[in-house]
């Protein structure tokens, strides 16, 4: 069996946050296809029970623990040094030496690197199978730096704006470098080509996928809401920033309006770790915040409305996706469906102010039917095997339809 190198930023299983679900569903689709390899970070240390499952998975596995404070300071020192702090906080010694030696023993076919901080580990990483070095950016990450500058405050602005500019060159870099760099929308791909227009005919895109299995309404699960309550429902990790926004700034401008008009309405945050700006919301009248839960689908199943309200955001969201997989109402920001294309032929209505978002909040409640339009719009447009076959092409140095060049052959599940 061939083999290759995956690189992930954060350990992919349990798949439980966006980044976690894509990570695990191309790892596991690729270990089909591959013997996989994997080095990792592991930034939850309650995550370190699940390395069983990868170890079944792949073959070779490195979990690299982040030290939060040491990995601080390598960022400072790259700050110092006239670095991308997102670079250094990623530049781990074991995990270098751990990668070059296995490089050095193994007959690669070639490697997966996923996120542009983790790039870093395979320029110049030995490969003798003869096929690709591929970069999994996802989104176009220094635009997530850039849009926290412009809604942050000094010093934090100028910070920010720093780490934008650092990170941009950086992506620029990486994607003239490796055989092919990967984003998850038409948005994301347009963004890059204009940073890296060098690397045009190498920037491809290769969305996000839904286990609509696993997503299904046609599920049986008991109300974790209280009796004559109509739940308005947000999922996402809530140590994440652009999640934490989001949620404060419909708390504070849009649920006291639906509230008014609907007053069973019930906000239920459901994401884990949450910072302590979304713990105090749940001292307010008709706020819930859940924290980590065994299973998101029973308070899918039963919101009348999901909500994604994120006014920072890049890529495809699949708190969107999930959402439409259950049948479910969805509300949504402009910035919160920029990745999905048609995302209104999925029923999703798109509010860009609070009193809109409100009005549309307000509209949906009160229903429980399950909305197959959405459902529908998921199964014909979204699967993780296509993504994965995408890739397994380019692993092999075979060419894709999906870069710029070609941009009027992408299709909708982008």
């Amino acid at each position: 069996m061939k083999e290759i190198l995956f690189l992930s930023h954060r350990i992919p299983y349990p798949p439980d946050k966006g980044d976690k679900i894509r990570s695990w569903n191309l790892l596991l689709g690729l270990s089909s296809r591959y013997l996989v390899h994997l080095a990792t970070f592991v930034d939850d240390p309650a995550d370190m029970r699940y390395q069983d499952v990868l170890r079944r998975t792949c073959g070779a596995v490195l979990l690299r623990r982040v030290r939060p404070q040491r990995a601080k300071l390598r960022g400072l020192f790259a700050m110092l040094g006239g670095s991308a702090l997102t670079m250094g906080y990623y530049n781990d010694r074991v995990l270098r030496q751990w990668v070059d030696q296995l490089a050095a023993e193994r007959p690669l076919l070639g490697v997966f690197a996923y996120s542009s901080s983790m790039a870093q580990y395979a320029v110049g990483l030995r490969l003798e199978g003869g096929g690709g070095r591929i970069a999994d950016f996802c989104d176009v990450d220094s635009d997530k730096w850039r849009q926290y500058s412009e809604s942050s405050g000094w010093p934090l602005s100028g910070l920010y704006g720093r780490e934008a500019r650092l990170l941009q060159a950086e992506e620029r870099k990486f994607a003239m470098q490796f055989d092919a760099t990967l984003v998850v929308s038409s948005i994301e791909r347009d963004l890059l080509c204009r940073i890296a227009p060098e690397a045009v005919g190498r920037i491809r895109v290769v969305g996000n996928g839904v286990d609509t299995q696993y997503y299904d309404p046609v599920g049986i699960w008991d109300n974790p809401f209280p009796k004559d309550s109509q739940p308005v429902v947000f999922t996402g990790a809530m140590d994440y920033h652009p999640n934490v926004d989001g949620v404060v700034w419909f708390a504070n401008e849009v649920l006291p309006v639906v509230r008014k008009n609907c007053p069973s309405a019930l906000f239920a945050i459901v994401g884990s770790n949450p910072e302590s700006a979304v713990r105090s919301l749940a001292a307010r009248p008709g706020i819930v915040v859940t924290g980590r839960v065994p299973d998101v689908r029973p308070y899918l199943a039963h919101a009348q409305v999901t909500v994604a309200p994120l006014r920072i955001a890049r890529g495809v969201q699949n708190k969107v996706l999930e959402a439409l997989a259950m049948g479910r109402n969805v509300v949504a920001t402009e910035n919160a469906v920029q990745g999905i294309p048609s995302a209104t032929e999925a029923g999703v209505i798109v509010a860009s102010s609070a009193s809109d978002f409100a009005e549309a909040v307000i509209s949906r409640i009160g229903s429980t039917s399950v909305s197959n339009l959405g459902r529908n719009f998921v199964l014909q447009r979204f699967g993780w095997p296509r993504q994965v076959s995408e890739i397994s092409s380019l692993l092999e140095g075979e060419q894709s339809s999906a870069s710029c060049q070609n941009a009027h052959k992408q299709s909708a599940p982008t």
